[in-house]
């Protein structure tokens, strides 16, 4: 397989920046999901406060930063948030 696709939940600071609930993206095979942040962060820069603190889920699990993904998977970064 030469690519995945993801869906890809947007929440909170990720939301805001792209300005939709989600994306649904193309990967190579052996992606993890810390490299999905990273390549939200590279495209929207005003992401970058949010690396170290940004969670990850994957089908509903969260999960550590070196999962990686498969075909289909849904994708959740869940950055802080605040309110109440």
């Amino acid at each position: 397989m030469s690519s995945i696709t993801i869906t890809l939940k947007l929440f909170a600071a990720y939301q805001e920046a792209y300005q939709q609930p989600e994306l649904v993206l193309s990967l190579a095979p052996g992606t993890t999901v810390a490299q999905v942040r990273d390549r939200l962060i590279a495209e929207q820069p005003s992401l970058a406060q949010w690396r170290d603190v940004t969670r990850f889920g994957v089908n509903l699990q969260f999960v550590d930063a070196d999962a990686v993904l498969a075909d289909g998977d849904e994708v959740v970064l869940i950055p802080p948030v605040s309110g109440g």
